[in-house]
């Protein structure tokens, strides 16, 4: 159940209420793709980096260990040792950037797996059984992401497949909802809003998901291709038609400045893998701006990353060690790094929830939105 607490234009400030704990937000969600996140970061170091959502990656929990496995264990909750909610994929954005080898049809979808190569079919009731084995808080529906850009007439056609495919999986996830074997009888279903960057696709496709009355509604099919404004413009349009009392969740995006401006634009929920990601290659953010750690005038510095940052490497550690670690090949640098730049991301949105809440966010977008894109 989603909150809503106050507002500032757009700007929403609220609480989401689940089976595993209540989320502030706007909240940032830490991607553990295989259950934990890259750069040997697990479920237990979350809970000192602010983290209050961990996603994962149904498509490659699927294929390892098997859905069935972690079910077998217990659920992603007991298996990853992460109490708090779980939002878990539908694999419809792995099956995207699989295009070479997919074969899309309105059951579903045949495709092979990168791993080795089998044929592998998932549709809408595939998607929620293996979700459903996974136990994640909350399941996202099974959808097609289009490339942008796209085709028009192939997106409206993909947007009316979806519709479809949704209506599938509300049906499924209620079925296996009231099995007494069922790891989280009360998971919860995020349908998600496509059209590609098509104004008109868009708002209509938005319009028939929320008559399905669900428990979130998630804009996807963006940050594959178009522009940042096109992004920002596509989340203007929609953004009317999404019911008020449902959480809004942006899949995929993004930079700190992207969930800055999509605040603004009256989104709660996002997810990236760019904090880690970035952080792996010694690209670390900073309430100063963007670091790159590979600079040679790190070589002697012995500041924090961060002297605005009270995460465990800013407290610990200096630069110069850590640009040592990373010129080493020392897989603590990776550590470190992704540790800093996800308590960066959380302590952002926690930033944001706070100016919401003493009505000063326009204040708050002023001051760093120039500051949040810089390279130092």
């Amino acid at each position: 159940m989603y909150k809503l607490i106050k507002q500032n234009k757009n700007a929403r400030r609220g609480e989401f209420i689940t089976p595993h704990g209540t989320v502030q937000t706007p909240a940032f969600m830490n991607v553990a793709t295989c259950g934990a996140i890259k750069g040997a970061v697990s479920a237990l170091d979350l809970k000192n980096l602010k983290c209050q959502v961990q996603l994962c990656n149904t498509y490659h929990l699927h294929l390892r260990p098997g859905d069935e496995v972690v079910n077998k264990l217990g659920g992603l909750h007991t298996f990853t040792r992460w109490s708090g909610p779980i939002l878990t994929d539908s694999g419809g954005f792995q099956v995207f950037s699989l295009s070479k080898l997919r074969k899309i049809s309105e059951e579903g979808v045949c495709f092979s797996s990168h791993i080795d190569g089998h044929k592998i079919f998932m549709g809408p009731e595939e998607s929620m059984r293996i979700q459903s084995n996974l136990g994640s808080t909350i399941a996202m529906a099974f959808d097609e992401c289009v490339e942008n850009p796209a085709e028009y007439d192939y997106a409206k056609n993909s947007c009316e497949r979806t519709v479809r495919w949704l209506i599938r999986c509300k049906n499924e996830i209620d079925r296996l909802n009231n099995f007494d074997d069922t790891i989280n009888k009360q998971q919860l279903l995020f349908g998600i809003n496509q059209g590609s960057t098509f104004n008109d696709l868009r708002i209509e496709h938005m319009k028939k998901i929320r008559e399905l009355n669900l428990d979130g509604y998630a804009i996807g099919g963006l940050a594959v291709g178009e522009t940042a404004q096109e992004m920002y413009d596509v989340i203007e349009k929609v953004e009317p038609f999404m019911p008020q009392d449902k959480i809004r969740y942006l899949m995929g995006v993004g930079t700190p400045l992207n969930i800055l401006e999509a605040v603004m634009r009256g989104i709660d929920l996002f997810d990236c893998v760019m904090p880690s990601r970035n952080a792996r290659h010694g690209h670390l953010f900073t309430s100063e701006g963007i670091m790159n750690m590979f600079n040679a005038k790190y070589e002697l510095d012995s500041n924090p990353i961060d002297k605005n940052c009270d995460c465990p490497t800013c407290k610990n550690f200096s630069r110069a060690y850590i640009r040592h670690l990373f010129k080493s090949g020392e897989m603590l640098a990776m550590r470190l790094a992704v540790m800093h730049n996800l308590y960066f991301y959380n302590s952002l949105l926690e930033k944001i929830r706070n100016a919401l809440d003493e009505n000063k966010f326009e204040t708050f977008y002023n001051e760093n939105k120039e500051i949040l894109g810089r390279r130092i």
